[in-house]
């Protein structure tokens, strides 16, 4: 049996109004912990950390308080020599003079602090050239042949420890001039740093290689190019650092001694006429270049050292 429902018409009108009417969406009331998280997910207002100016303490306060010392020291000599040793200010002054017009050029025994600089640039350039042309190949064989390490590693310990100015003579009378003389001397004082890194690299290297090189019965040429140059090469770079900042050492002093054109006869001759104020000046270039070496040097080496060396 089917049963009806019947409506009233009034009924049916308002049914049909409130499918008409657009339906509301009714948000549901937030609960507590929501809003908490709502409220921490929140953005905060950007706030500026204060800058950290620490590293002014202690990087640049103590080179400044160093130098600041030593201009301090300076003065104090120079006021109690009664003006004969010069004060900063003077030779300030001085180097003023000196360095507007370094290139000048008025005779062979006349010449700017920068021809002087670069003259002993040149000799330094030279015998260290020579020294590394001889030293390394020399350290790689006696690093390598334990007959030739014992063979020469007498001779360098009773030859490496005399002092270079030793030399000087022995070039005098054998190249009879005085810049060969000092060429030679540059090469005998910087040959010993570079033989004994190179040798000391060389037999550092692991003896797991060498076995392997010994298996697959490589040549001595493969053994030098593939193993020994590539684990030898951060050793280098120290030898050539200490050859360097000695043979830069070493060409004052021989300059001083042969005369002609440097950084060495500059200051000797600067004695002679009794001029302190350049020869204060000379100190400071020569150990400013010595400086710019050292750091080249140092960053070259840095390139090629290898994790576990630097350690």
């Amino acid at each position: 049996m089917v049963s009806a429902v019947f409506h009233s018409p009034l009924e049916a009108a308002a049914g049909r109004a409130a499918a008409a009417a657009p339906a509301k969406h009714i948000t549901p009331a937030r609960t507590a912990p929501a809003a908490a998280a709502a409220v921490q997910q929140a953005p905060e207002p950007a706030q500026h950390a204060p800058r950290d100016f620490s590293w002014v303490w202690l990087r640049l306060l103590p080179p400044i308080l160093g130098f600041g010392l030593l201009l301090l020291v300076w003065e104090l000599v120079a006021l109690r020599s009664s003006n004969s040793f010069p004060s900063p200010g003077t030779v300030w002054q001085q180097a003023l003079t000196v360095f507007s017009d370094p290139f000048y050029s008025k005779g062979p025994n006349d010449q700017g602090v920068g021809w002087n600089v670069l003259s002993s640039l040149q000799r330094v350039a030279l015998g260290f050239g020579l020294a590394a042309a001889v030293g390394i190949p020399a350290g790689f064989a006696i690093g390598r042949f334990s007959f030739l390490a014992n063979m020469f590693n007498p001779l360098i310990s009773l030859l490496r420890p005399v002092s270079p100015l030793a030399w000087l003579p022995i070039g005098l009378l054998v190249f009879k001039g005085a810049n060969p003389a000092a060429i030679w001397t540059i090469f005998i004082c910087s040959i010993w740093p570079m033989i004994i890194n190179t040798a000391v690299g060389v037999q550092r290297v692991p003896s797991d290689y060498m076995n392997v090189a010994r298996v697959l019965d490589l040549s001595e040429w493969k053994i030098f190019t593939r193993i020994l140059f590539p684990a030898v090469l951060p050793y280098m770079p120290t030898g050539v650092r200490l050859a360097v900042g000695t043979a830069w050492l070493v060409i004052v002093a021989a300059e001083m001694l042969t005369g002609g054109v440097g950084i060495g006869f500059w200051v000797w001759d600067e004695w002679n006429n009794l001029n302190v104020a350049n020869i204060i000046i000379a100190i400071f270039v020569i150990g400013i270049v010595g400086l710019v070496l050292e750091f080249a040097l140092i960053r070259i080496a840095t390139a090629f050292t290898f994790e576990e060396v630097k350690a």
